[in-house]
C-alpha cells in the first residue's frame, strides 16, 4: 500500500514539474508573430437606428500613413448601389485626396488571411469640404450579391488620437433611386 502511494505522489510531482517548466520556458520565449490589435467600442446611447459596419486599418498611430478598408458586406447591402456617400470627420477630410480613394471587391481578413482588394471598380469621386462628405459614383452599380466590397482610403492619420466616426448613405439602383442609411464605421486612433 505504501508503494502505491509513493508511485501516485511521484507521478503528481512529475506532472507538476513538467507544467511548471513549460510555463517558465514559454513565458520568456520571444513572440515572433504579429500582435493582434483588437479594439473595444462603446456607444452610450445605443439604439436600433445605428448600424455598426466592419472596417480594417493598417496603422492606427497618429500622423502615420494608413490604408483604411471601410467594408460593405453582402449583409449590409439590401439593393444595388449607384452612389455611396460618406460623412467624414473634419480632421480626416483635410488629409484625404481624391486620387487616394477607391472602391473594390474585397476580401475581409481574419486570422489566416489579410484584408485586400480583389478587383478594383472604376468610380467618379466628388469631395464636398463644406458639407464634410465624399460622394462615390461607381461606373456600374455595386450589385446586391454575396460579394464583399470596400471603400479604400489611403490617408495620413490625424495628429490627434481618439475615435472618428464615418457615416455612410447609399442610393439604390432601380427605377426610383432611394437614398438610405447604410451604417457607420468608428475608427480608433492611438493618442501616443
Amino acid at each position: 500500500m505504501f508503494s502505491k502511494f509513493q508511485k501516485h505522489k511521484s507521478s503528481i510531482n512529475f506532472f507538476k514539474n513538467i507544467l511548471f517548466t513549460s510555463f517558465f520556458v514559454f513565458s520568456f520565449y520571444p513572440n515572433s508573430h504579429k500582435a493582434l490589435k483588437a479594439g473595444l467600442e462603446f456607444q452610450w446611447d445605443n439604439n436600433d437606428n445605428f448600424k455598426r459596419l466592419k472596417w480594417f486599418q493598417r496603422d492606427n498611430k497618429k500622423s502615420a500613413k494608413n490604408k483604411i478598408f471601410l467594408f460593405l458586406r453582402a449583409s449590409d447591402r439590401k439593393t444595388g448601389l449607384i452612389k455611396v456617400s460618406l460623412k467624414v470627420p473634419d480632421l480626416f477630410l483635410k488629409k484625404i485626396k481624391k486620387e487616394k480613394i477607391s472602391i473594390c471587391q474585397a476580401q475581409i481578413g481574419g486570422y489566416t488571411k489579410s484584408s485586400k482588394c480583389l478587383k478594383n471598380i472604376s468610380t467618379d469621386i466628388e469631395i464636398d469640404k463644406k458639407n464634410q462628405s465624399i460622394d462615390i459614383f461607381p461606373t456600374s452599380p455595386i450589385p446586391s450579391d454575396k460579394d464583399n466590397y470596400a471603400i479604400v482610403l489611403n490617408v495620413v492619420n490625424p495628429n490627434r488620437g481618439g475615435l472618428y466616426q464615418f457615416h455612410s448613405f447609399g442610393q439604390s439602383s432601380g427605377n426610383i433611386p432611394v437614398s438610405f442609411y447604410l451604417g457607420s464605421w468608428t475608427l480608433k486612433m492611438q493618442s501616443q
